[in-house]
């Protein structure tokens, strides 16, 4: 007959629970280790770097005059157009003097009647000095007579002065060039009711021409490695020269958020015509960065970062950067990467920090 050992339940669940944590630890024993995850990197190399900006603009008249009449009026005609070439003193455009008319004749006439004056007085003034040198008149009498020969001249005076005022407002009836140029805007219509300083047309006088370009305000922070910026004819860059900054407006346009500059240019072929479009050129000064792949960017705390490999163990850790400049397909870093640190510039979309990677090499850009 077989005899049966009993075992305490509590030791047989001893046992049961021991053989079970043998065969856990066996199992993962037996696990094949984690395979690396494969990324490209490159070994931090600084390069002293330059950007370039290139905007378009276009060339405008280094002065530029704004014509009105002096005197309000309905104009009768205008004689030149846009793009017209005008002479200093060529008549632009008239407006109606028949009131500008009226104003000399009566100044003439006044004049005249002054005139007529002054002959009476001055001859009522010899008389009395005649006769005061023979004693045949008062004192009172001479002082009245010499008091209205000054008064009368006096008066001759005033009119001969209103005179000349009405005969200038009759000139300003035509408006006329103050110096040789070309007509770039007109205002003025036939048959319009213009006031006084109501500007009829702009004149781009000749002589030196600028450049006229629209910057965005960060582009101003830094001012280029050069003092000269290279401009070129947009349809035809053979067609190029140089200029300096002459003038940088206050204020920004509040449409376009950009600041007008104007380049003096410092000769201007001539093909540069007004209102044709050139490019400029310029290069801030150069500093030194690590140019990167737009790839190799990734994020810490919502700032900017990339991945760095240890050396020793292959395992990677996130580092903030700091990115000087954006361009297209790539970033430039300026501080947060030692010179010679490898970058992971792909395949970083699945990486942890601490995580062995397997580092496909990459030359730097």
């Amino acid at each position: 007959m077989t005899s049966h050992r009993k075992f305490p339940a509590r030791t047989l669940a001893a046992v049961l629970a021991s053989t079970l944590v043998l065969a856990s630890c066996q199992k993962q024993s037996e696990l094949p280790p984690k395979p690396e995850v494969q990324v490209r990197a490159i070994d931090a190399a600084f390069v002293d770097y330059g950007q370039g900006v290139t905007l378009t603009g276009e060339i405008v008249a280094h002065v530029q005059t704004n014509l009105s009449f002096r005197v309000s009026g309905q104009i009768t005609e205008w004689l030149v157009d846009v793009g017209a070439h005008v002479t200093q003193g060529e008549v632009l455009a008239r407006i109606d003097p028949q009131q500008q008319k009226a104003d000399v004749e009566a100044s003439e006439a006044a004049v005249r009647a002054a005139e007529a004056q002054v002959r009476q007085a001055s001859a009522a003034f010899e008389r009395q000095k005649l006769l005061m040198t023979k004693g045949s008149t008062t004192q009172e009498l001479f002082d009245q007579a010499q008091t209205a020969s000054r008064t009368a001249n006096g008066a001759l005076e005033t009119t001969r002065a209103n005179l000349g005022t009405s005969r200038d407002a009759l000139s300003y009836t035509e408006l006329r060039a103050d110096a040789p140029g070309i007509v770039t805007v007109r205002n003025a219509e036939a048959g319009q009711v213009v006031q006084a300083a109501q500007t009829m047309f702009t004149v781009a006088q000749d002589g030196p021409r600028d450049a006229i370009f629209e910057v965005y305000e960060s582009l101003l922070f830094e001012r280029p490695a050069e003092p000269t910026i290279k401009l070129a004819l947009v349809s035809d860059p053979a067609v190029n020269t140089e200029g300096t900054i002459s003038e940088v407006s206050p204020t920004i346009d509040t449409a376009t958020g950009t600041v007008r500059v104007k380049i003096a240019m410092k000769n201007t072929p001539d093909r540069m015509t007004l209102g044709a479009p050139v490019t400029g050129f310029a290069t801030s000064p150069p500093v030194k960065v690590l140019i990167l792949p737009w790839t190799a960017l990734s994020t810490l705390n919502g700032k900017p970062a990339v991945w760095v490999v240890k050396p020793d163990d292959k395992k990677v850790s996130l580092r903030p950067v700091t990115v000087s400049a954006y361009e297209t397909g790539r970033v430039l870093v300026s501080k947060g990467v030692e010179p010679g640190e490898q970058v992971v510039v792909d395949g970083l979309k699945m990486l942890r920090p601490d995580q062995v990677v397997d580092v496909v090499k990459e030359q730097a850009q």
